[in-house]
């Protein structure tokens, strides 16, 4: 802004001493009327050389430096297949790191829950060592000196002589006390059926946990459901509480 102010100051000067160049004939005329009055060749001439003073022009040119562009990229020299097998290679290369990173976090992924199975199988068998087993569950005595040393001898005898209640409270009972003293099922004397068929699931194989929840089902629909139950399956019970229950070994 200042220096459009300043080049309009430097025209306004310059117009001054045109004018004033102009003037100086007549005043001098008018003082010295001997002096020639100067002819249109004089002010064309004098006209042109004020317009040619840089001071006085309209307009000017500043030249600055800049950075210069680089050209257009060169095109490449190579075949259209070279170049085409040449970015493939880095397709590949980048994909491989890709999958470079998907495998190492699959590895971790895996190799977190081996640990967590590790650490869990630890601290049950640790829980397992530290288990006192109860004396009672939802009021049943499950101690093994208050149970007989034939278990399914005794409750087929209660059966037959039609104390079929008292048979079945002996089997589940029984299994109870061979669940937390035989194979050290964490049970509690709050556990209900479906907590110790739960619980036994990771302590008994699959012949002597199929045997315990036949057992319970018996149970549940005798105590609970009011239902009678055929003598042919109270004796089968029976007969193999001692061959399910009693025989060594059995842990998973």
């Amino acid at each position: 802004m200042r220096s459009g102010i300043e080049r309009r100051g430097r025209l306004f000067v310059g117009v001054l001493s045109l004018t004033a160049f102009l003037s100086m004939p007549a005043i001098a005329a008018q003082s010295d009327t001997t002096a020639a009055t100067p002819d249109d060749t004089a002010i064309a001439r004098a006209v042109a050389d004020v317009k040619r003073d840089p001071n006085f022009a309209t307009s000017r040119t500043i030249k600055t430096l800049k950075w210069k562009t680089s050209a257009t990229p060169k095109k490449s020299s190579r075949p259209a297949w070279m170049q085409w097998i040449v970015d493939l290679f880095r397709w590949f290369d980048q994909a491989a790191r890709l999958l470079v990173w998907c495998a190492v976090a699959l590895l971790a992924g895996l190799l977190g829950a081996y640990i967590y199975r590790v650490v869990r199988a630890r601290a049950e068998r640790s829980g397992d060592r530290g288990f006192i087993a109860p004396t009672h569950v939802q009021d049943l005595d499950i101690r093994p000196e208050s149970l007989p040393g034939d278990i399914g001898a005794a409750a087929r005898a209660l059966w037959d002589r039609g104390e079929h209640r008292a048979a079945l409270a002996l089997l589940y009972r029984g299994l109870l006390s061979r669940l937390a003293h035989a194979y050290q099922v964490p049970i509690r004397d709050s556990s209900t059926e479906g907590d110790c068929l739960a619980l036994a699931s990771t302590h008994l194989d699959r012949p002597r946990h199929e045997y315990a929840s036949r057992l319970v089902r018996v149970w549940q629909r005798n105590v609970y459901g009011h239902e009678a139950v055929e003598t042919t399956v109270v004796h089968a019970l029976c007969d193999g509480f001692s061959p399910a229950l009693d025989a060594a070994g059995g842990r998973v």
